[in-house]
């Protein structure tokens, strides 16, 4: 099997498994709104509400890395035919971010992609970053190690009754502020970013707009323009529906010359001149240095294709409601919720006025994957899921006030 054949197949495959969505009835709709239930093995054991932690693929992923490792077994491989796939996966991460490809470079994680920025945009003593208290431990780790190496600050905004706007960041931008830093929706509450004040507040001040944005691609319709971020990241093992090993990373063309890579292989080569010389890539394919994870980005084309044929907008739209109806059950229960009213993600975490072990068993008993960490339990419904098991989900939670 060729991998030009590989691709056909995944193509078909991801094809297949959202034919259903076309051919509901009206009575499938309550159980199954985006038609989508068949292709997701682990509902027919769990309610899953658990996507912002690991979240599982869909049948068209599995396909598409069956097809890659028997193409691997059976046929020689081409690096061309390889870096063809990552080209096409570069170009449907530009669409769904609104992005040129040219801007998008493939990383492994997430953490990766803000690790390059902050080292290669030229920190120096006397320089600050700014985050907030709602952002990824990673940020702290980084930024703490940069305060110890190169003499910058590290300031830290508070959030308010989960939430942080551009006026509870604006008193810690300045001049010497060099990147603002935020998770566009928050793993602590999905609390999501309003982001084009922070940018226009970063920007007025010549700093960096960047997001991790591992919470906000695939679950919410994101635009790098309209929201004026400079560079973000996100890894596809949680709402992309993919696998581990491969980090889309989007940075602006106005800021890729500016970013110094921190790393140089075989990979950054535009051109190859005598004696040993090289002309580097000036796109956002300077920061792969070396070999991807081939076969994660041949799960993420499937997970895409799959993502844009059903609709991110559709997805959006579905489990921020299921977000919603929990939100109001919960709050109808007398629980405190840390995710603000009103808030468009679909992340909704609550402190729980039980033991931990004890809410860990209840959701055990009841056979509903959700995260339970610190006194807070964090719900985070996706696409397959339905109002149904929102509905189970709360009858667990009464039981923990």
């Amino acid at each position: 099997m060729s991998i030009d054949r590989r691709s056909f197949v995944v193509a078909a495959a991801t094809t297949a498994a959202i034919l259903p969505a076309r051919l509901l009835g009206a009575a499938d709709q309550q159980r199954d709104p985006l038609g989508v239930r068949d292709d997701f093995p682990i509902v027919s054991d769990h309610v899953f509400l658990n996507s912002a932690y690991i979240a599982p693929v869909p049948r068209a992923v599995v396909a598409a890395s069956h097809a890659f490792v028997e193409a691997k077994s059976a046929r020689p491989m081409q690096l061309s035919a390889l870096m063809t796939t990552n080209e096409a996966v570069r170009a449907q991460f530009a669409r769904i971010v609104k992005a040129k490809p040219e801007e998008i470079g493939l990383l492994y994680s997430t953490g990766e992609g803000e690790n390059v920025i902050a080292n290669g945009i030229g920190l120096k003593a006397g320089d600050n970053v700014v985050i907030d208290d709602l952002h990824y431990n990673t940020e702290f780790v980084l930024y703490r190690a940069l305060e110890a190496s190169r003499g910058i600050e590290l300031r830290i905004v508070k959030n308010r009754d989960g939430a942080v706007t551009a006026h509870d960041f604006e008193p810690h931008i300045d001049k010497r502020t060099r990147i603002v830093s935020v998770a566009w929706i928050s793993h602590l509450n999905g609390f999501r970013h309003d982001m084009r004040p922070i940018a226009d507040l970063a920007h007025a001040h010549g700093a960096l707009f960047y997001a991790d944005a591992v919470q906000a691609v695939g679950m919410i319709d994101v635009d790098v323009r309209a929201s004026g971020v400079d560079a973000l990241c996100c890894g596809s093992y949680k709402w992309l529906m993919a696998e581990f090993g491969v980090a889309p990373f989007f940075v602006s063309e106005g800021y890729i010359d500016r970013i110094q890579s921190d790393r140089i292989g075989e990979f950054s080569v535009a051109h190859t001149e005598p004696d040993y010389r090289y002309q580097l890539l000036k796109t956002a394919r300077k920061f792969e240095a070396t070999s991807p994870a081939f076969g994660a980005v041949s799960q993420l084309q499937a997970s895409l294709s799959y993502l844009e044929r059903t609709g991110i907008g559709r997805i959006e739209e579905h489990t921020v409601g299921l977000a919603r109806q929990l939100h109001e059950g919960l709050v109808k229960q007398g629980h405190k919720v840390f995710t603000p009213p009103e808030n468009r993600s679909s992340i909704v975490t609550f402190h729980c006025g039980r033991p931990v072990p004890e809410a860990r068993a209840a959701f055990q008993a009841a056979n509903i994957e959700v995260t339970v960490r610190a006194g807070q339990l964090r719900v985070s419904p996706a696409l397959f899921n339905n109002a149904d098991e929102i509905e189970k989900c709360l009858d667990v939670t009464k039981r923990l006030v």
